[in-house]
């Protein structure tokens, strides 16, 4: 065969090549990921004016009828002491910090969480996984029915009526701040636990939690960090956004699959692409899987690291957020004692607090795991307005 090598030919290779790639793109950001991803919640193709309000809706209805089942099991339940009956220096504590949430009430979120909770530590085996403490920082005159019908089974701290008293001079975003101070101290009073998990009512843990959460201690980065973040909201989850270890691992992402797409078309190429591991095509499909990544949704990706505890992400911390905390070792009163020293307002709530302060404290470091360990399953706040009609995003 005669090597092409005047300039015509040469012309219509790359003429060829080019339009492959052209075609290749259209098909790929206009045809295929539009349709396989208009129904994919986090994807930039999800069509909302089309399926928003009717997954909202149905997404509420699932979440009721599970907190329905969740009160018909606790009802149920013969009083157990098993719970309530905490160990003395327990390798983990949870507390479950909750309060009445008056525009959903008929949804449980707080009866969720714990039967998820007693459901994974009786997996657990003889030897249980954590403590788990109930703190109740209801300060109005209505109790929390919830939490006052999980008494019979764990451990439930509520603060006195005096301070109760004192906690609704102030507002909203402070006295959330003060209530999680007092549910950290407090679990570190009653049993000086060698680590601390903090769930706010709605984070619902999923079934590899303690798992992954022995698996994060067990590496050298968490005796030196002040908490490890378990949950950060999908829709932040993006690669444009400003956590600049994202730009790395997305560059990476795109490099390697282009890599790896050009050295197998040699051996498999049914659609006869004029490709090679050249660097103008390898910069074009680095490129080329870095957008189709995030077009899709880096969330969807995320869950790949499930398969097992060794592949969940550590990264430094983002700033929004605080329904799953881990504090490793006694890092939780260094964290109370931070969080004491500051006054609360909108703007300036008690993650960015943490945030800042883990960003200026010399010797202080933060980190956050992905992808998230729990759930978040509220869709009415116990602290902030509420929609008439909540909506997933």
């Amino acid at each position: 065969m005669v090597a092409c090598r005047t300039f015509p030919c040469q012309y219509l290779r790359w003429s060829r090549t080019a339009t492959q790639a052209l075609i290749l793109s259209v098909l790929t950001f206009c045809v295929v990921l539009p349709l396989c991803c208009q129904h994919l919640l986090y994807s930039y193709y999800f069509l909302r004016f089309m399926y928003l309000d009717s997954m909202s809706d149905v997404a509420l209805g699932d979440s009721l009828h599970q907190g329905q089942e969740a009160l018909r099991f606790w009802e149920n339940s013969a009083a157990s002491p098993s719970f309530k009956d905490m160990s003395h220096n327990p390798e983990v504590l949870v507390t479950v910090v909750t309060a009445r949430r008056r525009e959903a009430l008929d949804f449980h979120y707080l009866l969720r969480v714990m039967r998820q909770l007693s459901d994974i530590l009786g997996s657990c085996g003889r030897r249980r996984c954590a403590e788990v403490l109930l703190c109740d920082v209801e300060s109005s005159s209505v109790e929390n029915e919830d939490a006052k019908l999980l008494e019979n089974h764990f451990k439930v701290i509520r603060r006195s009526s005096e301070e109760q008293n004192l906690q609704d001079q102030v507002n909203t975003f402070e006295k959330e701040k003060r209530d999680y101070v007092f549910c950290l101290r407090k679990g570190w009073e009653l049993v000086r636990p060698k680590n601390v998990i903090v769930l706010e009512d709605d984070a619902l843990p999923r079934q590899d939690f303690f798992k992954v959460v022995k698996d994060l201690l067990s590496r050298r980065f968490a005796l030196q960090t002040l908490y490890i973040k378990l949950y950060h909201p999908e829709r932040l989850q993006r690669y444009l956004n400003p956590e600049p270890y994202r730009i790395l691992e997305w560059v990476g992402l795109g490099l390697v699959c282009a890599t790896v797409f050009l050295c197998l078309l040699p051996y498999w190429n049914p659609l006869s692409f004029s490709f090679t591991l050249s660097p103008a095509h390898l910069i074009f499909f680095t490129l080329y899987f870095m957008l189709a990544a995030e077009m899709l949704g880096r969330h969807y990706l995320l869950e790949v690291r499930r398969i097992s505890p060794q592949l969940y992400a550590v990264s430094p911390a983002t700033e929004c957020c605080t329904p799953a905390m881990l504090y490793p070792g006694n890092s939780s009163l260094r964290v109370a004692e931070f969080l004491d020293a500051s006054f609360c307002v909108r703007g300036n709530a008690k993650d960015m607090v943490l945030y800042q302060m883990a960003r200026t404290t010399p010797g202080e470091r933060s980190h956050s795991v992905e992808p998230n360990l729990v759930t978040h399953i509220g869709a009415y706040s116990s602290v902030r307005p509420n929609p008439v009609r909540p909506k997933l995003i």
